[in-house]
C-alpha cells in the first residue's frame, strides 16, 4: 500500500505535468502576461490567468463546500493578515521575476526546455527561499516583516466571507459572483476564444489547481500524521527540492516536490514534441548577475510573501484568502519597476516613470 507521501508526491507530479505543458505549449507565463499587458495592450494571457482563477475558485470552494477538503488547515487562512509580507515581499519578487525575465514556475518551464541559465536561477532561488524559511535571512523576516501583520480577532481568518462576517449562503454568492465575474471578462471580447492554446492552458492551470487541494486534502491525508493541505506554489517547494536531494535518507516527498519534477518533466515533454528544446546559456557575467539577483529577491521575497503568482494569484485565491490580492498587486508593481530598468539600465528613472514623476 502506498504511503501518503508517495501519494502526494505522484498527485504533485501529475499537477506539474501539466502546467509545464501548459507553460511551454500553452504559453502560459505570469510575467509574459503583465509584459503583454503593460506595453503591448495585449490582454489575452492576463485573460488566460483570469479563466485560470475562476476555474480554481469554483472547483477549490466546491470542494469545500461539500467537506472533501478542509481549506483552514492551509497555510494562508491564517488568524492574521501578513501585510508587510505581502506588500515588501509581494514588490521584491516582483522585481525579482522581471530582472530573470520568468517566475519561479517559468524557471522550472525553461530548465525543461534545455535553458541553463535557469538551473542558476532554480539554485539560488531555492537557496535563498530554505534561508528565509529556516536560515539567516530567517531571522530578519521574523524581526522586520512578521510585527508587521494584522492580528484578526478570535475565531476569524483572512478570507473575504471570514472578514465579512458572511454565513454560508453569503459566501456562496460570492464565490459564484466573482468566478462568473473573471470567467465572463475573460471571454467576453472573444480574444482568447481564439486563441486555443491560452484558453485551453487556463482551464487546465485552473483545475490543477483544484487538484492539488484534492489531492493534500483527501487523496493523501492521514489521520494519523495530520499535514497542512497545499497546492501549487513555487518558491518553498524548489528549497524543499534542493534540500531532498541533498538529505535523501532523512527526507519525506512530498507535493511540492513531486509539482517541481513535474513541471520539468511537462516542460521537456512538451519541448521535445515541439522540437523545441534547445541548449541556451548566459551571453556574460553581467546578464548572469542579473539572473542570479533576481532569483535572490525572487526567494526572499516570495517566502516573506507566503507565495509567488501561482503560489498566491491562483492557490491562494482560490481559498479567498485576503493576502492573494495584496500580493499580486505589489508583484505588479515590482514587475513594472523592474521591467522598466531593465529598459533603462537605471533605477531612479525608472522609479520616476513608474510613478509619473518628472525630472
Amino acid at each position: 500500500m502506498l504511503g501518503s507521501s508517495t501519494i502526494a508526491f505522484a498527485c504533485g507530479l501529475a499537477a506539474g505535468a501539466v502546467l509545464g505543458v501548459s507553460g511551454r505549449a500553452g504559453r502560459f507565463c505570469t510575467l509574459a502576461m503583465l509584459e503583454d499587458a503593460f506595453f503591448g495592450s495585449d490582454f489575452r494571457r492576463l485573460r488566460s490567468f483570469a479563466l485560470a482563477a475562476a476555474v480554481a475558485l469554483l472547483t477549490t470552494q466546491a470542494l469545500a463546500e461539500f467537506g472533501i477538503i478542509d481549506l483552514s488547515r492551509s497555510i494562508y487562512l491564517t488568524a492574521s493578515i501578513g501585510l508587510g509580507g505581502a506588500i515588501i515581499g509581494g514588490l521584491m519578487f516582483g522585481v525579482g521575476m522581471a530582472l530573470v525575465g520568468t517566475c519561479g514556475f517559468g524557471t522550472l518551464v525553461r530548465i525543461g526546455g534545455g535553458d541553463l541559465r535557469a538551473i542558476v536561477v532554480f539554485l539560488v532561488l531555492g537557496l535563498s527561499a530554505l534561508a528565509t524559511m529556516r536560515g539567516i535571512t530567517g531571522m530578519l523576516r521574523v524581526k522586520l516583516i512578521e510585527p508587521l501583520s494584522v492580528r484578526l480577532a478570535e475565531g476569524n481568518n483572512q478570507t473575504l466571507t471570514s472578514l465579512l462576517g458572511a454565513g454560508s449562503t453569503t459566501h456562496a454568492i460570492l464565490v459564484m459572483s466573482i468566478a462568473a465575474a473573471l470567467a465572463f471578462w475573460a471571454l467576453a471580447d472573444g480574444r482568447l476564444i481564439r486563441s486555443p492554446r491560452l484558453l485551453v492552458s487556463g482551464l487546465a492551470v485552473g483545475a490543477a489547481i483544484a487538484f492539488g487541494w484534492f489531492a493534500t486534502g483527501w487523496l493523501a491525508d492521514d489521520e494519523f500524521d495530520p499535514a497542512r493541505v497545499s497546492s501549487l506554489t513555487f518558491v518553498a517547494p524548489l528549497g524543499d527540492t534542493i534540500l531532498y536531494i541533498a538529505t535523501f535518507s532523512g527526507a519525506r516527498l512530498n507535493f511540492g516536490i513531486g509539482s517541481v519534477a513535474g513541471v520539468v518533466a511537462g516542460s521537456f515533454a512538451a519541448a521535445m514534441l515541439g522540437r523545441g528544446f534547445r541548449w541556451e546559456a548566459c551571453d556574460d557575467a553581467r546578464e548572469l548577475k542579473r539572473h542570479m539577483s533576481g532569483a535572490l529577491l525572487m526567494g526572499i521575497g516570495g517566502i516573506m510573501s507566503m507565495g509567488c503568482t501561482i503560489g498566491q494569484g491562483l492557490t491562494a485565491f482560490s481559498t479567498l484568502a485576503l493576502s492573494a490580492p495584496i500580493t499580486m498587486l505589489a508583484i505588479a508593481v515590482g514587475a513594472r519597476l523592474g521591467l522598466e530598468f531593465t529598459m533603462t539600465g537605471e533605477w531612479l528613472p525608472a522609479v520616476r516613470k513608474l510613478f509619473g514623476v518628472s525630472t
